[in-house]
């Protein structure tokens, strides 16, 4: 394409993004990616693919504080999948943009798209591309700490979405690193409740010659016990996610998939909750009950210091026979969870 065919293009692509109001936008491609992880290759969406437009809309903050304080759950699970679809269809109608004007493109779908590896299938859960990797390298955000994009506007509490094109474009600039609003302040490793973060080991991922880092994770599959409301309850048994389950999250590798194995099975016996939605990798519905580590990162430290007292101080939560949670204090949820038959106590300890 010529110079200028490619800036009309490229402030097309932003007046699309922007009429959806309050996203950012970044441009990415195959030479800035390059080196990455194999989920920053653009070609395993799209072979031909050269450039990625990246951007990240926001959920609604307003639904965030009572969603920490274990007051109301469902507004903000609603507004999660309602920005995920908005992300997904956002990017489809990037690519049919660019389509017709003789781009071929794809648009990534935001969320629980996963690839089919060999031997453990999706288990893994490693995406056809990564969103972060795409929004790090093209100056949509920073990496925080957690591993979670932030944004300077928005903090982390934004959706991510990534259309691919053959469309040769201008890629846009990391953001500066000394820029970034992380501290280190840790409230994310504070607020999970898994131990997937590393306090002190750090991950380095290399893209386009420019390294980026965050905390080093664990078995994703610990974020999976905890994000995907099988248990929910802190180490210090003070307070919990939306999640009823109480199972205690072992160190050791072989005694943590044995409880993932025994939480699991007791997740799918439980009472039906309100709300909830189909999840590819769940054969019962899946719960919005955590996130915390993305949900009170914003960037004033002082919102992520009274976001970070809200969760801690909102007790625990106990699931009633009818499928109902209850925030109650964290001895009146023990005393609830030991006076239950043994049937019924298997299905949250």
């Amino acid at each position: 394409m010529k110079r200028e065919t490619v800036n009309q293009l490229s402030g097309q692509l932003k007046e699309i993004i922007d009429s959806y109001g309050l996203a950012i936008m970044g441009i990415a491609t195959r030479q800035t990616l390059q080196g990455g992880p194999p989920s920053a290759d653009l070609s395993y969406v799209l072979p031909e693919g050269k450039s990625a437009i990246s951007f990240a809309l926001p959920l609604k903050k307003d639904f965030i504080r009572p969603f920490l304080a274990k007051k109301d759950r469902l507004s903000h699970e609603r507004d999660n999948l309602q920005v995920n679809i908005l992300a997904t269809g956002l990017a489809a109608h990037l690519a049919k943009h660019l389509e017709q004007r003789g781009f071929p493109s794809v648009g990534v779908v935001a969320n629980e798209s996963y690839r089919d590896e060999e031997k453990i299938g999706r288990l893994g859960m490693h995406p056809d591309l990564s969103h972060r990797y795409i929004a790090v390298r093209s100056g949509v955000g920073w990496f925080g700490f957690s591993g979670n994009i932030i944004t300077r506007e928005y903090g982390a509490a934004v959706i991510l979405g990534t259309c691919v094109t053959t469309a040769d474009l201008d890629p846009t600039e990391p953001l500066p690193p000394e820029k970034s609003y992380c501290n280190r302040c840790e409230l994310c490793l504070a607020s999970c409740c898994s131990g997937l973060m590393d306090p002190e080991q750090q991950t380095k991922v290399t893209l386009g010659g420019r390294e980026f880092s965050y905390s080093k994770r664990k078995d994703y599959l610990r974020c999976e016990f905890v994000c995907g409301g099988m248990t929910g309850l802190h180490p210090t048994k003070k307070w919990s996610t939306w999640s009823p389950g109480r199972f205690a999250m072992p160190e050791d590798d072989q005694a943590f998939r044995d409880a993932m194995i025994k939480g699991i099975k007791a997740y799918s016996r439980r009472p039906a909750m309100e709300g909830g939605f189909p999840h590819i990798l769940m054969r019962t519905k899946l719960y919005l009950t955590c996130g915390n580590c993305q949900l009170l990162c914003w960037p004033d430290p002082e919102d992520r210091k009274e976001n970070f007292r809200i969760l801690t101080s909102s007790g625990t939560v106990i699931q009633k026979p009818d499928g109902s949670l209850e925030r109650i204090s964290a001895e009146e949820a023990e005393a609830y969870v030991m006076g239950l038959d043994e049937g019924k106590r298997s299905l949250y300890v």
